[in-house]
């Protein structure tokens, strides 16, 4: 039995690495998948193609998470084309670091709005149509840079530190609706911005890891199947590490 059957979810920049690994793991589930990128048409058509070929309904939707209208029209038109909004993961996320001494406002501000507001403005857009049919799972992406703090990215780290604070107000405000608000810490997750790391480097990400390795996108995707489907019926408020165990 497939665990997401007929459900909907709305993924956020879903184009590649995480948020690719959720899309394809979500429709092999039997989920519905709409999915926001940014620019990347090409490879937004190929997701599509990838998902709709694992027998489910999939749309991809050029959106900017970041802007309060978008996010709005955005669920307004999924609602539309999918009929239910049962999921959603806000994954969308950028990094600007520096030095708090180099740091520019705009570099402050371009991290905050892109991977705080987005789930503001995401979590607003979704939760009518939620509480309208007294179910709905939100998965809000962190990072272990959220829970530890890291030198050259006090900005990111903000950020990502603000998302537990705001979906743990969430998950007690919906609750005695059956809406669910939970949140994943990834980690050092093979992706292509890892990739991009000298090979010394990532040796020494792998000495001060319990596990002695990096994720895969599908060990965060396994997680939010967990969070988004009835296995986790009374899980809320929660922040979910999957970081090999670095952060315990």
């Amino acid at each position: 039995m497939k665990l997401l059957e007929n459900k909907t979810a709305i993924i956020t920049g879903a184009t590649r690495g995480i948020g690719r690994g959720i899309a394809v793991e979500f429709a092999a589930q039997g989920c519905n998948v709409a999915f926001t990128y940014n620019s990347s048409v090409e490879a937004a058509q190929e997701l599509e193609k990838e998902l709709t070929n694992l027998g489910v309904k999939a749309k991809g939707y050029q959106s900017n998470a970041a802007e309060f209208d978008a996010a709005q029209d955005l669920a307004k038109n999924v609602l539309e084309e999918f009929g239910t909004i049962d999921v959603l993961i806000n994954n969308a996320g950028i990094t600007k670091d520096n030095l708090l001494m180099r740091i520019s406002e705009d570099d402050f501000d371009k991290v905050i709005e892109v991977n705080l507001k987005s789930v503001f403005n995401l979590t607003k857009a979704v939760i009518r149509p939620m509480m309208k049919r007294k179910s709905g799972s939100i998965i809000n992406m962190s990072s272990i840079i959220g829970l530890t703090g890291n030198a050259g990215q006090a900005n990111y780290a903000a950020s990502k530190s603000g998302i537990i604070g705001f979906s743990k107000s969430v998950a007690l405000e919906l609750g005695s609706r059956n809406i669910r608000s939970n949140v994943i810490a990834p980690g050092f997750i093979e992706t292509e911005m890892t990739a991009k790391l000298d090979e010394k480097v990532i040796e020494e990400y792998k000495k001060s890891i319990p596990l002695k390795k990096l994720g895969a996108p599908k060990d965060i995707a396994n997680a939010c199947v967990y969070l988004a489907s009835d296995l986790s019926s009374y899980v809320t408020g929660q922040t979910l590490s999957v970081d090999g165990g670095m952060h315990t």
